[in-house]
């Protein structure tokens, strides 16, 4: 019989929290247990069932497999869930338990924690963005202690396996009805004790230092685009795993250009004789310069598209587009020549009427009407 999808198993979302999960799988699992239904098959199996998606999805590793590679990327067959149905209360909600009664900080069998990852924001320019780059940061994390090789442990000697837990971190305790497990008093979970500690990293396996990476920036990155180092984050406590390191990226504000997305903007001012009689500009783009022509009678605030003028994806490849903005400029500090002249002008367009200036005519019937309205 094909299995079901372990979310639907136990009535989850795939964006499920670890809380969540875990509530999700005790309603079930209270439920269904063989204690509560004896000789209930359908009870026994819906319980293996929702034990064996719980185990699964509450597991980091194995719920990314799953996620990838649904049933085929985590093998179930071996029986690496553990037990079967005949368990009790306090075996199965062991784990789920052991938080409520101070169990939370501990892995069980001892296994030390990934180290964790980190956040470095790197401001750099459009140019650099657009067209890709590689730069040097400087990050201040904790790294493995080179004296002990991260045991913690002073050179020559080992951790050896706490006696109070034998090794596995935590220790069962008896909470009435339930047998729970919790966190190691002696060890803290860590399931080793050292009995002669590192004197570089007193004991901790890990020391703080500042390290330089090299990080390569692809072109068409964004504000907001994270790039990932594996392995670049905190040292792992105990020697194991180092947690990655994101690269967060920002960009500078750029004195021409602004970026929505893959498309630029610039405003360009105008003068009054150019987008009066029409003209041509040269204006700046990423890759060099291009001439707009600028049609007779252009009004302000008119916006030209340049295609492929923008940036190029980072995923898609595609290239955006470059958006001008026509903004007109008012003529200041005239001549008195100048000012007559353009007394001349005004009042020949505005002898013209709707012919020169329909914006302003309309305008103006407007208000005639508004006006009236009122009056009536």
């Amino acid at each position: 019989m094909a299995k079901r999808d372990y979310y639907d198993v136990l009535g989850v979302s795939r964006n499920v929290s670890e809380a969540e999960l875990k509530k999700a799988y005790r309603r079930l699992a209270m439920k269904h247990h063989p204690d509560r239904n004896p000789d209930d098959k359908e009870a026994e199996r819906q319980f293996k069932e929702a034990k064996e998606a719980y185990e699964v999805l509450n597991d980091p590793q194995k719920r990314s497999a799953y996620d990838q590679f649904g049933h085929a990327g985590v093998d179930t067959s071996g029986g690496g869930f553990g037990g079967g149905a005949g368990q009790g209360f306090g075996d199965i909600f062991g784990d789920i338990f052991g938080d409520i009664f101070g169990a939370g900080g501990g892995r069980r069998g001892g296994r030390a924690a990934r180290g964790a990852d980190l956040r470095y924001d790197l401001e750099i320019t459009l140019d650099d963005a657009v067209s890709g780059t590689e730069t040097r940061i400087q990050v201040p994390t904790l790294t493995q202690c080179e004296a002990c090789n991260g045991s913690g442990a002073k050179p020559g000697t080992s951790p050896t396996d706490c006696e109070t837990c034998g090794g596995h971190g935590q220790v069962r305790m008896q909470q009435g009805f339930f047998s729970v497990q919790q966190t190691c008093p002696q060890c803290q979970g860590k399931g080793k004790v050292i009995s002669s500690p590192c004197g570089t990293c007193n004991g901790q396996g890990r020391v703080q230092k500042s390290k330089t990476l090299s990080v390569k920036i692809p072109a068409g990155v964004d504000t907001g685009d994270q790039i990932r180092l594996g392995g670049e984050g905190e040292a792992g406590p105990g020697g194991a795993p180092a947690g990655d390191l994101y690269v967060q990226v920002h960009l500078k504000p750029h004195p021409i250009f602004s970026r929505e997305g893959d498309d630029l903007y610039c405003e360009m001012p105008v003068g009054f004789g150019t987008i009066t009689m029409g003209g041509s500009l040269e204006i700046p783009t990423l890759d060099g310069r291009a001439n707009l022509k600028i049609p007779a009678g252009t009004q302000s605030e008119k916006m030209f598209r340049l295609r492929g003028k923008g940036v190029r994806n980072v995923r898609s490849g595609n290239l955006g587009d470059l958006f001008c903005r026509v903004k007109a400029e008012t003529p200041v500090n005239l001549t008195k020549k100048q000012k007559e002249l353009l007394e001349e002008f005004d009042a020949l367009t505005r002898a013209g009427g709707e012919r020169h200036c329909p914006r302003s005519s309309s305008w103006t019937d407007k208000l005639k009407t508004f006006f009236d309205d009122i009056v009536s």
